[in-house]
C-alpha cells in the first residue's frame, strides 16, 4: 500500500511541475508576442527611433 501512495504523491508532483512549466511557457509566449506587436506598431509610428544601428562600436 505504501508504494501505491508514494506513486500517487510522485504523480501529483509531476503533474504540478508540468502545469507550472506550461504556465511559464504561456507567459513567455504572451510577453514575446506583445513585444513583437509593439515593435510592429512602432515601425509605423511617424515619430520613433531614427536609426537602427547601435551608438557604440562592437568590441573585438
Amino acid at each position: 500500500m505504501f508504494a501505491y501512495e508514494l506513486h500517487q504523491v510522485m504523480q501529483a508532483e509531476l503533474i504540478r511541475r508540468a502545469d507550472a512549466e506550461r504556465l511559464l511557457r504561456e507567459a513567455r509566449q504572451a510577453r514575446r508576442s506583445a513585444r513583437l506587436s509593439a515593435r510592429r506598431s512602432a515601425e509605423n509610428d511617424p515619430e520613433g527611433r531614427v536609426s537602427t544601428r547601435s551608438r557604440f562600436a562592437r568590441a573585438a
